[in-house]
This record gives structure tokens, C-alpha cells and sequence, in this order.
């Protein structure tokens, strides 16, 4: 897939995904090649940021082993896309859009790329500019999720379609809180 084609994927649910359709690549190679060094920014750049500017993290005041951050971080982040994963193939289903096991994989290992490149925003030592480019980020991974489901479960059927990335990204959202007060508050100094 070209840059251009994927730049597509969250604008329009027949640009981008047919391709993506018809070349159905391995979950081995799209964890490999995609997810795994995608997911790997995040734990990098709270270990960085937390080193370099923790002011940024509300609690700046707390010491905090950012290494122990990072690698629980990670690891939360596999459990929530497993759990992404198993999600939107049940709620999907539960609402008649044929989307199989592999392309609901496919979808939650997509879904967070926005998400995932947001955290180079930790770069910048500004909560308000973090907060605004998640925001961002947050908005692309609804917008991939809510095409990706129409175009995965070969159906336009946008109502249902919105129905189920609410219940996606509700669920999601409530993970990545969970996700970010467990990586926060299990490994103070």
C-alpha cells in the first residue's frame, strides 16, 4: 500500500480499504511490520519525556521509575488490542456486518496508528498541545474505525456503522484511562 492509500483510510470507506481487502495481508507480517513498531513509540516517548520534561504529566511532583512506565505501558497496550480485536469482531456481529476474526485484528492494528504517532507530540513539553494533538489523534482513529467497519464488513450501512465504533472507541477510551492510570500509578518510586 502506498502512503497516499493510507492517508485515505479514515476519509473514505471505498478509497484505500478495497486494496487493503484484496491484498489481506498475514497478521504476522501486519504485527511485525506495523503494530509492534508502532506500539513501541508510545512506552519511548513517556520513558523520554518522563526523563527530560516530567512537567508535562500532571503529579510532576511524584518520582516516578519511567522505565517501569514504559514496559507496563507496552505491555497494556498488547492486552488492549487483543481485547480490540475480540471487540469489534463481537459488535460487528452482534449488528450483522460480516467481519471476520482476521479483519477485525486487521482493524484494531490500524486503528490506533493516529493514536500511537500522537505520543511524537510528547516532543513538545506542553500538556495543552498534548492534549490537543490526542484529541486529534483520537478523532483519526474513530474516523479509521467507523470507514474500516464498513468497508471490512462490506456493508454501508452508516448508522450501525456509528453504533458500533461508539461502542469501539467507548470501550477503547475507557481501556486507554485504565491503561494510563495503571502505567502512572503502579510504578511510583
Amino acid at each position: 500500500m502506498s502512503p497516499i492509500s493510507l492517508v485515505k483510510l479514515p476519509l473514505s470507506s471505498s478509497e484505500g480499504w478495497p486494496d487493503l481487502i484484496q491484498r489481506r495481508p498475514g497478521m504476522l507480517k501486519v504485527f511485525g511490520l506495523l503494530v509492534l513498531p508502532l506500539s513501541l513509540l508510545p512506552p519511548a516517548m513517556l520513558y523520554f519525556a518522563g526523563t527530560h520534561h516530567p512537567e508535562v504529566f500532571p503529579g510532576a511532583g511524584v518520582e516516578r521509575n519511567w522505565l517501569g512506565v514504559a514496559v507496563v505501558f507496552f505491555l497494556a497496550e498488547m492486552v488492549t488490542l487483543l481485547g480490540m480485536g475480540w471487540l469489534i469482531r463481537q459488535v460487528a456481529a452482534t449488528n450483522s456486518f460480516a467481519i471476520d476474526y482476521h479483519d477485525a485484528y486487521l482493524l484494531a492494528g490500524i486503528a490506533p496508528i493516529p493514536m500511537w504517532l500522537s505520543s511524537l507530540g510528547l516532543l513538545v513539553p506542553d500538556l495543552t498541545f498534548n492534549v490537543l494533538f490526542s484529541m486529534f489523534a483520537t478523532a483519526l482513529s474513530c474516523a479509521l474505525i467507523y470507514q474500516g467497519v464498513q468497508a471490512l464488513g462490506r456493508r454501508h450501512d452508516e448508522v450501525i456503522a456509528a453504533g458500533i465504533v461508539q461502542t469501539v472507541i467507548g470501550a477503547g477510551l475507557v481501556a486507554w484511562a485504565l491503561l494510563l492510570v495503571l502505567a502512572f500509578a503502579s510504578v511510583s518510586v
